[in-house]
């Protein structure tokens, strides 16, 4: 990806990141068409799944992945963009397409709290991993590698809950390699019109784009 892309792309996830808080400033496109080919690696990391083994970069190569971003004590938009991954994985048979969510809040959300919180969902344990780590850690890997909102810092004026709240809903497209190459949202947005419909297109959309991936 050249450097003028890369800002572009930069300066155009500054507008459409979205988080759990008020959707009215969310972007009016619900799908990804501007940033439907993006060419940006996640890179390394290691982090702890829901059963306490070790998930690593490596374990997703030859895998398309969809990554989606959430805290357990969530009562925003949080439970809305897990029961849209909810969905995919009903909809989405390919054993080589897994999802992987990321807590944003690594302190409290240990693998016990994330295993609670994907047992809601029926998260198959085969095909959708929950990932905990360093709280530090967590956030470099989502504002510097995948380019999203990782929730603003507490202080004295805001709590940790509503400063968490801030993260990104979007669902980020993976392929094989462990390179980004599309987001979309992961929640409806009920401030436009026929939302439902055009959420149906972005998941649509989203599908299809995995799809492809899979056959490269």
């Amino acid at each position: 990806m050249s450097c003028l892309r890369f800002i572009l792309v930069v300066a155009a996830l500054s507008v459409v990141n979205s988080g759990c808080g008020s959707s009215t400033a969310r972007n009016d496109k619900t799908d990804a068409s501007p940033l439907a080919d993006l060419d940006y690696p996640v890179g390394a990391f290691s982090l702890i799944e829901r059963d306490g083994r070790t998930v690593t970069d490596r374990d997703l190569l030859g895998k398309v992945w969809i990554a989606s971003f959430v805290f357990t004590r969530c009562m925003g938009n949080c439970p809305a963009v897990t029961a849209s991954v909810r969905e995919l994985q009903s909809r989405i048979a390919d054993p080589n397409v897994v999802f992987v969510t990321f807590t944003v809040n690594g302190a409290h959300d240990t693998p016990a709290e994330l295993k609670k919180y994907a047992d809601r969902y029926q998260a198959d344990p085969r095909r959708w991993l929950f990932l905990t780590g360093d709280e530090q850690t967590i956030r470099r890997l989502l504002q510097e590698r995948f380019k999203q909102s990782a929730g603003d810092r507490p202080s004295a004026k805001l709590s940790e809950i509503d400063a968490l709240a801030s993260h990104s809903t979007r669902l980020i497209v993976v392929d094989k390699k462990g390179t980004i190459r599309a987001m979309y949202d992961g929640m409806r947005n009920a401030n436009f019109p026929e939302s439902e419909e055009r959420f149906a297109e972005n998941l649509k959309r989203l599908q299809d784009k995995v799809k492809q991936l899979s056959e490269e």
